[in-house]
């Protein structure tokens, strides 16, 4: 075994937020007799975007304030200390470099363009100065264990599954050992929603997710959802549900941020499998799981073509940009109510099931013609679940510039009478008042 550094080793957390599963944490504990972390919540993220709404909300915001502090806390227990910044990276990071003789940054390897940024500006502030150790760790199938190159992704999801499915292998989980105790003067504190720009607020009684941010919340849901109450193994039937907590996992509120990975999920189903039963369902949730990669593939392998109008096909339709029409969808104020019913939900609680978001997204880009890539802004700004390769991704694929071949538009009229036929859904948030 290879004998550990006595300097500090220094975890940058970004969307990878947990202990369990996490390559990164794993690399600077195997590495580092002694480890420090740090997360920023970055002001970037809470400003006005050009589309005038901010880029993150209420919603996820309080959601990842509770991140934090479970990870601060779980954390502890193997001996690191996490620091929290409301600053830019580029600017915190290297003062905590500064302060504890840092050498080394363990980081999650990310590729889109605002997070290439940031961390390209960090190692412009800390050149030669410092080690950059950073690794991909939010995929089901790591990309050296995938069998093909990133130019060799297919551009159809069913070719990419299969090939996956049949050549590949998901990683097994690591164990974690704890650092070395160390006295630490830690100061630093975890954000108010008041600090970030907003006002604390209650759930809404009638969420969908009324769960707690952070991984100690994440491994209670999957322990209900599978062993407790074994509704895994209704999930194919009961997905296009509407209503209530349990018609889905809901693991992609956790996923987003990583206080999950996919990894345990996909291991947790095969142990159900194992000790309770194999059907249909089981396997869809990870077919799911397998989904969530192919949009990361897709976005590793198209870069920004994942933000431009024409997308990932390059397609030139004639995209309009009507504030007016933009305004009455995002308040839910169209002519149609079932539409109006999930963009109120989506106001109201920060989530919309995956059958609305598929309607909803159809009727701005298939039905109004307007620029897809606002509306994708908008789930941005509200979604807790929000990730940007499937976000991108869906609403790429929806508007017929993504990977979806056929170029369909969703009849939402006929989407309500086959999945709300009784209209359950939409007494249920038109009764609402807008904002």
């Amino acid at each position: 075994m290879q004998k550990k550094q006595d300097h500090i080793g220094l975890v940058w957390f970004r969307n990878d937020l947990r202990v369990e599963d996490n390559s990164v944490l794993r690399q600077a504990l195997d590495t580092h007799t002694k480890v420090i972390a740090v997360y920023c919540f970055d002001p970037r993220h809470y400003a006005e975007t050009s589309y005038g709404f901010k880029k993150t909300e209420k919603f996820r915001a309080k959601f990842l304030i509770e991140t934090i502090a479970d990870l601060k806390s779980n954390l502890k227990t193997l001996q690191v200390e996490l620091f929290v910044f409301h600053d830019q990276p580029e600017t915190a990071i290297p003062k905590l470099v500064a302060d504890f003789n840092v050498r080394d940054i363990y980081f999650q390897k990310e590729w889109t363009q605002e997070e290439l940024e940031v961390s390209e500006a960090l190692e412009h502030e800390l050149k030669n100065k410092i080690e950059f150790h950073s690794r991909y760790d939010q995929f089901l199938y790591h990309p050296d264990d995938i069998n093909m190159t990133v130019d060799q992704i297919p551009q159809v999801y069913t070719n990419f599954r299969k090939k996956v499915e049949k050549y590949s292998q998901v990683r097994t989980i690591g164990s974690v050992e704890a650092a070395q105790s160390h006295d630490i003067n830690n100061t630093t504190e975890i954000p108010s929603l008041n600090v970030l720009g907003f006002e604390d607020f209650k759930a809404h009684s009638n969420t969908a997710i009324p769960f707690k941010g952070g991984e100690t919340a994440a491994m209670q849901r999957l322990n209900d959802y599978f062993f407790e109450t074994k509704k895994l193994g209704v999930y194919k039937k009961t997905r296009n549900g509407l209503i209530g907590k349990d018609f889905s996992s809901k693991f992609s509120i956790w996923l987003a941020n990583g206080s999950i990975s996919a990894r345990t999920i996909y291991w947790k189903v095969k142990q159900f499998e194992k000790e309770a039963f194999k059907n249909d369902s089981t396997y869809w949730l990870i077919f799911e799981l397998i989904w969530r990669d192919y949009f990361k593939y897709i976005s590793l392998k198209h870069g920004n073509n994942l933000f431009k109008i024409g997308g990932i096909l390059q397609k030139d339709y004639d995209w309009k940009t009507d504030h007016k029409q933009i305004e009455k969808w995002m308040r839910g104020d169209t002519k149609s109510d079932f539409v109006n019913s999930n963009m109120i939900e989506l106001n109201k609680t920060g989530f919309m099931s995956n059958r609305g978001r598929q309607n909803v997204a159809s009727y701005f880009a298939k039905d109004l013609l307007l620029d897809w890539r606002i509306g994708a802004a908008y789930f941005e700004s509200l979604l807790v679940d929000y990730d940007v390769h499937s976000n991108y991704g869906n609403w790429m694929y929806v508007a017929g510039v993504g990977n979806d071949p056929r170029d369909r538009k969703f009849n939402v009229t006929f989407q309500a009478e086959r999945y709300d036929a009784e209209g359950k859904y939409r007494r249920l948030w038109l009764q609402e008042t807008l904002f």
